[in-house]
């Protein structure tokens, strides 16, 4: 009856469309971005082969301003997180801001017409311009009326409301041999991981990938390994995990302060 009610997720699926190509193109620098120029350090970093930035996304506190749309939602997309029934408070970012997966994970505070909303990153958004923000139909219901279908809204991202400590994936298929990690249930956004296999003397930095995994090709000693997980603003969190082995989450023991 209202065609424009449903305007924003016809739109979405044309613009969410290039994601999965744009996964097998990374190789070919397609996506990646995150030079706003919006916090000194970054701009100052060559980007890392496949067009992929080091780091980059929003930093905690910065604002932003786009438009908010919307779309069915289920905390799946490119940041390789679960379905969340129970939490659909979630939203994909542009890719300038998703920033080659540096956003994936982050909370962020949401300003529309009607109020305001807290979501997580779940997902980009690679037909969103700079600024933009797609946010489960859920999510947007709470800024605004589902009607209006696009909305200017102000972002900015914030610490997390969670709960125990944060947790590490190994992805299927993780072994010794190609050891592919995710942090979980963190409250600020994830700068950068580093690993300490068994025997090693030093922290070896390990690649994020777009799809939200820090992977190690090389082959690790056998046994446990040390992560140390660097958090936007600086702080650190080391734990010690098990030998890589597919689809194992563990708890760390803490969170970021």
């Amino acid at each position: 009856m209202h065609h424009h009610h449903h305007h924003p997720r016809d739109t979405r699926s044309v613009r969410h469309a290039g994601a999965q190509l744009c996964l097998l193109l990374a190789l070919a620098g397609c996506g990646g971005g995150g030079g706003d120029g919006g916090s000194g350090d970054e701009s100052l970093a060559a980007p890392a082969p496949g067009g992929q930035v080091a780091q980059g996304g929003p930093g905690v506190g910065e604002t932003r301003h786009g438009d908010a749309t919307y779309y069915g939602a289920d905390g799946t997309g490119n940041c390789s997180f679960d379905a969340s029934p129970n939490d659909l408070m979630v939203a994909a970012l542009n890719d300038t801001d998703y920033a080659g997966s540096a956003a994936c994970g982050a909370f962020v505070s949401v300003r529309g017409p009607k109020g305001s909303v807290t979501v997580r990153i779940t997902d980009r958004c690679p037909g969103c311009a700079p600024g933009d923000i797609d946010l489960s139909e859920q999510a947007f219901a709470k800024i605004a009326d589902l009607t209006a279908g696009r909305v200017p809204v102000t972002w900015q991202v914030v610490a997390g409301d969670v709960s125990g400590p944060v947790r590490y994936r190994y992805k299927d298929g993780s072994t010794r041999w190609w050891t592919a990690i995710q942090v979980l249930n963190h409250r600020l956004p994830i700068e950068k991981l580093e690993i300490k296999p068994s025997g090693s003397s030093q922290w070896i930095a390990v690649k994020r990938e777009p799809y939200n995994y820090f992977v190690h090709q090389p082959e690790i000693a056998a046994g446990p390994l040390q992560v140390r997980v660097t958090a936007q603003g600086g702080a650190t969190l080391v734990d010690t995990l098990p030998e890589p082995q597919s689809n194992l989450v563990v708890a760390g023991r803490a969170q970021f302060p």
